[in-house]
């Protein structure tokens, strides 16, 4: 049977906007749904019924009806603030923490409009790959649920798999948006360094998060990135700004562009990444989607360079600012508590040596790429991991497995430049598998229109997890 959420988040837009919908009835759907369907998934940590019904029946006098995402129900990562809402960063030394006041991320949403119902489950401090935070339940992929859904918008991307959700904001500072994407079926996109003034970037060690989103279609990620970026003093592109530009991009779907083909990694010079079956043949896909469609494709590759040993000074420099100390120490897990004893270890001179040398690399991967209007690799190395796969206790041999999960996503991050996950692929058991395009700096547009030409090849947004 056909339902709501079976809908796009932008045919929901449409039918809340011409009054066929109200703002209540659809949040009402979507809480049904969690309180049914998230105990076994995993999703939220927090669901705020009672202010999000408030929120819904006040909407019409609060915001005018042509906002970006007027009455679309969404919820925050749970490392982001909302007044008066319990948020834990996913770690037990927050586990009963309510702020007093909101992000900028959080306002933003308010001001186009959505209705939040709560908030979607990362891990402690959105440090790992995937989503098993000791302060609750491990996040799984509503494909699998033996599998879990990736991170650190694990949260995020289950509840938009399985439904509970039509679409979700998430943030990513080494491949947290397009991890869970890959692992999830949906579509991720990681916008440029700058693109979204609430989390440009600039404000993290080394530049490396910004905001984005998880959806079904190309278009619904379109949506939320409309609603959220803006002029800034960091914008990337035209000093204008049109609020409609990306939707409209993937929407019409539109050219025919040069793009490498890229399988090396620049973990590569620290670690053995093998790239599984599953993940070669999502490529395969791709490649022979695109050559049909008519675009140029190249093969091209990363040169050889220490990447690895940079990356995780500033991984490890950003966990020493964790605000535990002292005998509270014992709460974090094994990963942030080796991350954070190492990251507060780091002699001044490593730390800025890194950070020197991953500006450098940045421009190299800029000019390497310079020829290319994309370029395509896996979205990750292995399928979706087993539940409990990551090592518990050793934080150094934790970091390493998540590299060997996912060796394309954080240069992508380093070097400030956008990037979508498309998921192309599904294997013989009905895992999806996807595909990642990074773009030039700005070029949001033509990844979105190239991830809508495939949509419209390969029909992604009619496939949903069975029993859902």
């Amino acid at each position: 049977m056909f339902e709501l959420h079976d809908l796009t988040a932008l045919d929901q837009l449409g039918q809340l906007r011409r009054g066929e919908l109200g703002p209540r009835a659809l949040a009402e759907h979507y809480l049904e749904r969690i309180e049914r369907i998230d105990p076994a998934l995993g999703a939220f940590t927090t669901v705020t019924r009672d202010t999000a019904l408030q929120r819904a029946d006040a909407l019409e006098h609060a915001v005018p009806r042509a906002a970006a995402l007027w009455g679309l129900p969404l919820a925050e990562k749970d490392l982001w603030s909302r007044a008066g809402v319990r948020t834990t960063f996913g770690s037990r030394a927050f586990e009963h923490f309510v702020p007093e006041a909101s992000d900028e991320i959080a306002d933003t949403l308010d001001a186009a409009g959505a209705v939040s119902l709560g908030k979607t489950s990362t891990p402690e401090f959105g440090l790992a790959s995937y989503t098993e935070s000791l302060v609750a339940a491990p996040t799984r992929t509503p494909y699998d649920l033996s599998l879990g859904a990736g991170g650190s918008s694990g949260g995020a991307a289950a509840a938009v798999a399985a439904g509970l959700l039509p679409v979700a904001p998430a943030s990513d500072g080494g491949g947290s948006i397009r991890i869970p994407a890959a692992a999830t079926g949906l579509v991720g996109l990681k916008p440029s360094r700058g693109r979204v003034p609430s989390g440009s970037g600039f404000l993290s060690l080394a530049g490396l998060v910004s905001f984005g989103a998880v959806a079904r279609t190309v278009a619904d990620a379109a949506l939320v990135l409309d609603a959220i970026a803006g002029p800034s003093p960091w914008s990337v592109g035209p000093p204008t700004w049109d609020g409609g530009a990306y939707l409209n991009a993937a929407v019409r779907g539109e050219g025919r562009f040069q793009l490498g083909v890229m399988t090396s990694s620049p973990w590569e010079d620290s670690h053995d990444i093998v790239i599984a079956p599953e993940a070669r043949a999502a490529l395969d896909a791709a490649v022979r989607e695109l050559a049909a469609i008519g675009h140029g494709l190249e093969e091209t590759s990363l040169e050889t360079e220490p990447y690895g040993e940079h990356f995780r000074v500033i991984w490890q420099a950003s966990a020493a600012g964790i605000p535990v100390d002292g005998d509270r120490l014992h709460l974090l897990e094994p990963l942030t508590r080796w991350l954070v004893e190492r990251g507060r270890a780091l002699p001044v001179r490593t730390l800025t040596a890194a950070l020197s040398w991953l500006s450098g690399y940045e421009r190299r991967v800029i000019r390497r790429f310079a020829p290319f209007d994309a370029v395509l690799t896996p979205a990750l190395a292995l399928a979706p991991r087993p539940v409990g796969w990551y090592d518990a206790e050793d934080g150094e041999r934790n970091f390493d497995q998540q590299v060997e999960y996912t060796p394309w996503t954080s240069f992508v991050n380093v070097a400030g430049l956008p990037a979508i996950v498309l998921p192309v692929h599904h294997t013989e058991d009905g895992l999806p598998m996807g595909v990642q395009l990074i773009g030039r700096p700005g070029g949001e547009d033509v990844l979105l229109s190239i991830g809508a030409q495939l949509e419209r090849r390969l029909r992604w947004q009619r496939r949903h997890p069975a029993n859902w």
